[in-house]
């Protein structure tokens, strides 16, 4: 994986700079407090990294298309390792000799955790790095997978499967993450759009593998074939996956601690050296930046603090109503299929192929509409649309820009959950719910991609942070639906719980115009807080510094 090396022969070597200001080396600071109060700077003034007047990133296009490709595709374990699971309901209930409410409670559980595990594993890529997070993903992921395939007990199926979510769910939040480390606003909705093809065919290729395997090989093969897979997946990324956090790395161009550099930073640098380039913030000063990252701890309450912003609390609020109903949707596919139309587990996991295709499409198409109404509003305002230069959106309604493009395939999601699942009640033919589930994924996945890329936009310097606490509400409001939608159907049947499902979104979608009003003024708002809070903050360095300075005279 490229990671270029970029010279620097104006700047002395005995010089760090960050945004555009020089920081004191380790001989000249009394402390790493410096160090970390501009890195707060940085992470609390919600602007996008970098000087205007410098390209954002060194990566190039092609280069960028590779690692968000891999983010992409690392990503893929979290969807495929729920969905894969839906099949085998059946077989591990009559194995484990269980009801199956019990092992359906094992998918809330899962969910529960999908929502919780990434708020500590964004506040470590936002601190330490993405690649050590990835490392630390995947490892439980694999460990959680081989204790998986191995059990034949409900309660460690309950609780391996937990800690299968905590590995995996991650993924999602560093993807996002990486995203936002090489990309721009002008961009973003191609590239965050085309990440999302991988963990967009989850759901359409999890339950066919599952249904397949479960039927022939029994269900622990599904954890064995996980476990093949996501080790298939580490080796390359360990190997050449490069480090973005523009913490770490800036924009690409500034190495990170050797604990942290993949094959192709040594290779680079090495080769850098040799031909005589002086490789930027490379001795002390990069130890100083390493340590400063390794002593903070993750903090999950980053996460949190960002669900209840105004200015991302009310629209992750309305994602999470959105998602409900694809998760209703997705979860009485087994049962109901299988009592309505007989359909064993394979047939089952082939009625979900219209839900991953239009998800795959959604994320093949969408992102271009995204961008192209980024485009006309900054022409409105006259800035520059060059995709690789960093553009102020301080003043910048990327609230309207980027949720005008959701509102159409939001209201074709309703209308489309409410034909499934009247449709399905009345025993029509099931050419009819399939187009519909087919609506149901292009629109539901279309309409999450937005919200992720606003997300993205709105909290630059802590995307991973900010994508886990979406990911947080979305999957906390799965467990509930997944847990609750079986019961609504015996009470009121298909029909109306779809359609109590569907008219959610229809009922709070005026956060979304309350949103695309006050964004600006709450982001201005945050802003100017958070740069009160680094103020203060100095001050008190400040003085602290003076009275240490006083006691050694």
């Amino acid at each position: 994986m490229p990671s270029p090396v970029r010279t620097q022969p104006e700047q002395s070597k005995n010089q760090l700079r960050v945004d555009g200001d020089v920081l004191p080396t380790v001989e000249s600071a009394t402390s790493e407090d410096h160090i970390d109060d501009k890195e707060n700077k940085l992470d609390e003034n919600n602007a996008d990294y970098g000087e205007p007047d410098k390209p954002y990133s060194v990566f190039t296009h092609g280069e960028k298309r590779i690692i968000i490709f891999c983010a992409g595709v690392c990503s893929f374990l979290s969807p495929v390792s729920g969905q894969i699971y839906f099949p085998a309901l059946n077989q591990i209930s009559a194995d484990l000799n269980v009801s199956y409410d019990l092992v359906n409670l094992t998918i809330t559980t899962y969910l529960i955790m999908q929502g919780l595990a990434p708020a500590f594993i964004g506040s470590l890529s936002d601190a330490a790095g993405r690649r050590p997070a990835y490392i630390a993903c995947f490892i439980i992921y694999m460990a959680a997978n081989l204790g998986l395939g191995l059990q034949n007990n409900y309660a460690a199926l309950m609780v391996l499967r937990c800690v299968q979510s905590a590995g995996s769910s991650g993924t999602v939040s560093l993807a996002q993450a990486v995203a936002a480390d090489i990309i721009t606003s002008a961009e973003r909705g191609v590239y965050v759009s085309y990440m999302s093809v991988a963990p967009q065919a989850g759901p359409s290729l999890g339950p066919i593998i599952g249904g397949l395997i479960g039927q022939y090989c029994g269900w622990h093969w599904i954890f064995w074939f996980l476990l093949i897979v996501s080790g298939t997946i580490f080796v390359p990324v360990a190997l050449f996956f490069p480090e973005t956090c523009r913490k770490v790395v800036d924009d690409g161009s500034v190495p990170p601690p050797k604990w942290n550099r993949c094959l192709t930073n040594a290779i680079r640098e090495r080769r850098a050296i040799r031909e005589g380039h002086t490789i930027p913030w490379e001795g002390r000063e990069e130890l100083a930046r390493a340590r400063s990252h390794i002593r903070k701890l993750p903090n999950p309450w980053e996460s949190l603090k960002i669900v209840f912003t105004k200015q991302a609390g009310f629209i992750m609020l309305y994602a999470a109503i959105v998602v409900c109903g694809y998760y209703a949707v997705a979860s009485l596919i087994p049962s109901q299929f299988g009592q309505i139309y007989g359909f064993n587990e394979i047939q089952i996991a082939l009625c979900y192929l219209p839900f991953g295709f239009g998800s795959l499409l959604a994320g093949l198409v969408r992102g271009r509409f995204i961008d192209s109404r980024y485009r006309v509003h900054a022409k409105r305002r006259g800035l520059p649309l060059e995709k690789n230069r960093n553009v102020d959106l301080s003043n910048f309604p990327i609230e309207r820009a980027r949720l005008e493009v959701a509102i159409p395939t939001l209201a074709m999601a309703a209308a489309a959950e409410i034909g499934f699942g009247w449709m399905v009640q009345a025993h029509v033919n099931l050419a009819g719910p399939l187009i519909f589930l087919f609506v149901i994924g292009f629109c539901a996945s279309a309409s999450v991609n937005v919200v992720q890329v606003l997300l993205v936009d709105t909290f630059p310097g802590k995307a991973g942070s900010a994508t886990a606490a979406n990911n947080l509400m979305r999957c906390w409001f799965g467990a509930g639906v997944t847990s609750g939608v079986i019961p609504m159907i015996n009470k009121i049947g298909i029909g109306w719980t779809t359609t109590f499902f569907a008219l959610l979104p229809v009922l709070f979608s005026p956060i979304l115009w309350y949103v695309m009003v006050n964004g600006p003024k709450w982001r201005k708002e945050y802003r100017e807080k958070n740069e009160q809070k680094a103020a203060k903050k100095q001050a008190k360095a400040d003085v602290a510094g003076e009275k240490g300075i006083q006691g050694k005279s």
